[in-house]
């Protein structure tokens, strides 16, 4: 099964939803850690990241880190306009591999 850690930037009630296990950032205990940093921790233990930091696959180098990014685009990160996409981003688990990058919007 996909592993998947939910951004800070993603409400926690999306994980009901998806078709992976998934924990948030802050019931990993790493709130408040930095991308950089985040994606090092997050590459040991999960196989995606889904996020709304639409910019973090040009301010972070993804080079040689075993983690596949799944960026959500949406009105606001509101679990109402988050659940629209849950059908796009449990359709995109097969396609996980390290250092990809999926763009999930409606």
């Amino acid at each position: 099964m996909i592993r998947v850690l939910l951004d800070e930037n993603v409400p926690r009630k999306l994980k009901r939803h998806l078709e992976a296990e998934a924990v948030t950032v802050p019931e990993r205990g790493w709130g408040g850690v930095k991308n950089g940093r985040l994606l090092h921790l997050a590459a040991a233990e999960f196989d995606v990241l889904l996020t709304m930091d639409r910019g973090i696959e040009h301010q972070q180098n993804l080079s040689g880190i075993d983690l596949c990014l799944i960026v959500l685009s949406a009105a606001s990160n509101d679990i109402d306009d988050l659940l629209p996409l849950v059908p796009s981003i449990n359709a995109a688990f097969p396609r996980v591999a390290p250092e990809r990058v999926i763009s999930v919007s409606r």
